[in-house]
C-alpha cells in the first residue's frame, strides 16, 4: 500500500476523474476528504470506499468558487484527520466556445473556478505541509496546456496560468520536501466527454457513437482512458516512489498529443 495512513484531498470527486482517483488512493490506503457541490454522490461513494478499503472518507459539500467552502474543506480534513498530506485539486470543466461566444462573467467564473480556486486550497494546505515538512500538491489539470482545443478559449488560456503556479511552487517549497506536480490528462471516459460528444453531434447531425469513434481513432493507443488511470498516475506521485519528481506536468493521453 504506496499511502497507508496518509490524509488526501481529493477536489471534485463525486464522478469522473475525481471519483476514480479517490477510488484509487482508497485502494492505496490513505484517509480521504472528497469534496463536490453533490453531496449525495459523494456520500456513496465514500460509504462504497471504506467498506471496501477500510479507510476513512469523509465527504464535504463545497463549490470550489466560494472561498468559504473551500476554507470547509481543509477544515474538515484538519478536524478529523490532523494533518494533510497529499492535495489533488480537480474541477469540473468551465464553459466551452469560441472567444467571441464567451461573455465578460464567463471569463471571470472561469478564472475564478480554474486558477483562483488552486490558490485558495493551496494556501488553506500549504501551512501544515510544512509545519510536517512533507507534502505532495498534485493538479489535475488538461492536455490543452499542450495541443489547444479550439472550441475550449477559457480551458486553453486559464489552465496555463496554473501551469505556471505549478513551477513557480515546486521552486519555492522544495526545501520543505514538498512535491508539486501537474497532470495533463486527454481524453478520459467521463460525463464530460460524453457530454462535449453529444453537443457536437447535435451540431453536425451526427451519432454520439459516430464522434466518440473518430475521438479514438486520434490516439495511439485506440480507446479513451479510464478515470482510474489517472488515479494510478496519482497515487505514484503521492508516494515516496516519487520523492525526486516536482515541478513536472506530466502527459497522461494516450500519445494523442502530436507536440513534443
Amino acid at each position: 500500500m504506496l499511502l497507508k495512513n496518509r490524509v488526501s484531498i481529493v477536489t471534485a470527486a463525486s464522478r469522473g476523474i475525481g471519483a476514480g482517483v479517490a477510488s484509487v488512493l482508497a485502494r492505496e490506503g490513505s484517509n480521504l476528504v472528497i469534496a463536490a457541490r453533490s453531496i449525495g454522490r459523494l456520500e456513496e461513494l465514500a460509504k462504497n470506499l471504506e467498506n471496501q478499503y477500510g479507510v476513512s472518507v469523509v465527504p464535504v459539500q463545497a463549490d470550489l468558487t466560494i472561498r468559504e467552502d473551500i476554507k470547509k474543506i481543509v477544515n474538515t480534513a484538519i478536524q478529523n484527520f490532523g494533518k494533510v498530506d497529499v492535495l489533488v485539486y480537480n474541477t469540473g470543466p468551465p464553459k466551452p466556445g469560441a472567444f467571441l461566444e464567451l461573455t465578460e462573467e464567463d471569463w471571470d467564473y472561469g478564472v475564478r473556478l480554474l486558477l483562483i480556486s488552486a490558490v485558495w486550497i493551496t494556501r488553506d494546505v500549504l501551512p501544515y505541509m510544512i509545519e510536517r515538512k512533507w507534502g505532495r500538491l498534485i493538479y489535475i489539470t488538461s492536455s490543452t496546456l499542450k495541443q489547444p482545443i479550439p472550441t475550449l478559449t477559457l480551458s486553453n488560456v486559464i489552465r496555463i496560468s496554473l501551469a505556471g503556479l505549478i513551477k513557480t511552487l515546486a521552486y519555492q517549497v522544495g526545501r520543505y520536501n514538498i512535491l508539486v506536480n501537474g497532470i495533463m490528462q486527454g481524453y478520459i471516459d467521463t460525463e464530460r466527454v460524453r457530454e462535449v460528444a453529444m453537443a457536437r453531434a447535435q451540431r453536425e447531425g451526427r451519432r454520439v457513437e459516430e464522434i466518440l469513434g473518430e475521438l479514438e481513432r486520434e490516439i495511439p493507443l485506440g480507446r479513451i482512458g479510464k478515470p482510474e488511470e489517472i488515479g494510478e498516475l496519482v497515487a505514484f506521485l503521492a508516494s515516496e516512489k516519487a520523492n525526486y519528481i516536482t515541478g513536472s506536468l506530466i502527459l497522461i493521453d494516450g500519445g494523442r498529443t502530436l507536440c513534443i
